[in-house]
């Protein structure tokens, strides 16, 4: 182990104490997009033990730009982003055990992903996923990471439950649909991801090594194009907070149900069903065979039909292409899938 971190364990802040700490911690990334990725390959390279990466997509050239751990061949194969992760982190360090979970992160299921980690890292791309991960945070009383960046603009703070600030604390409510920018909108570079991963993952070592007093304990905000940096100290939690203040989880406690939702700038619906279960892709292929241009792995299923793009993952979660309207992403899956 000495060889491979030496240069880290020779940073006296963390040594050989703070790397062992690294060897037996566990962390979840939520979303492996350009910020999850870049958290994924920092962390395995600097010897994080166990390393758990959730995400639902999967890998597109569109992505290739900014989001580093992926490959042409991962687009070609349009690998799931927690599979082509783990095969790249494969790579980078043996050593470490990396979980790859390809699903959507919902109030089913986020609790089962948090309850036994050290540290969570927020990877994804939007505001009702980072109030899901606030709330079972928040519930369960595990420290998170918060990040996002677009455009040449970033933001990110660290959330010690009860302690400092929790996300609805700063953002009380959710932006309006449509009203906040995406990568899709207003495109990224990738010096902001690169910048806030840094900071994010920074973050993390510090407190994976007990270092918790060099946190910059700030909502920090940077713009690497206009040159701007802004960091906000952070006082304490609200009181009058609905999450950390009142306990009132209420992303956490939405009713079990079909859950949809449009992808921002990609002309795609998901389409999850409110029973999950896991899908023969191979039989669902046959059937579906004579309908349309298939395309099969051991990950997803692709169909071609109807000017749309129908992508079924193993668990039964979907991706339509081709559409914005809710309704007709579910009369597609419908009419090939079922529920």
């Amino acid at each position: 182990m000495d060889d491979r971190y030496s240069r880290q364990i020779l940073f006296k802040q963390i040594g050989k104490e703070g790397q062992k700490k690294l060897a037996d911690a566990r962390v979840l990334l939520v979303g492996c997009g350009a910020l999850g990725a870049a958290h994924a390959e920092t962390l395995a390279r600097a010897g994080v033990g166990f390393l758990r990466v959730v995400d639902r997509d999967f890998v597109e050239f569109t992505n290739l730009q900014r989001q580093t751990l992926y490959s042409e061949a991962d687009a070609k194969e349009r690998l799931p982003k927690a599979i082509a992760a783990k095969n790249r982190i494969r790579e980078i360090n043996s050593e470490i055990a990396v979980e790859a979970v390809v699903t959507d992160v919902n109030h089913s299921n986020i609790e089962g992903f948090v309850t036994d980690v050290d540290l969570i890292l927020d990877g994804t791309d939007n505001f009702q996923i980072r109030y899901l991960i606030n709330d079972a945070c928040v519930k369960l009383k595990k420290t998170w990471i918060y990040g996002a960046a677009v455009s040449s603009f970033g933001t990110t703070m660290t959330i010690f439950p009860f302690e400092t600030p929790c996300l609805r604390c700063i953002f009380e409510e959710m932006p309006d649909a449509g009203s906040a920018p995406t990568c899709d909108t207003a495109g990224v570079i990738q010096p902001i991801i690169s910048s806030i991963s840094a900071i994010q993952t920074t973050e993390a070592l510090k407190i994976l090594t007990g270092n918790i007093d060099k946190l910059h304990r700030s909502l920090i905000q940077a713009d690497v194009w206009n040159n701007d940096w802004r960091k906000i100290k952070l006082g304490r939690m609200n009181a009058d907070c609905e999450c950390c203040g009142k306990r009132n989880f209420e992303f956490l406690d939405a009713e079990a149900g079909e859950f949809s939702a449009v992808l921002c700038g990609r002309n795609a619906v998901q389409i999850a069903p409110p029973k999950r279960s896991q899908i023969d892709l191979k039989n669902l292929a046959e059937k579906l065979d004579a309908h349309g241009e298939i395309k099969l792995n051991e990950y997803l299923l692709r169909l071609s039909v109807e000017n749309y793009e129908l992508t079924v993952f193993a668990d039964a979660r979907a991706i339509v292409r081709g559409t914005d309207d809710v309704s007709t992403a579910r009369s597609i899956y419908a009419k090939y899938v079922g529920i």
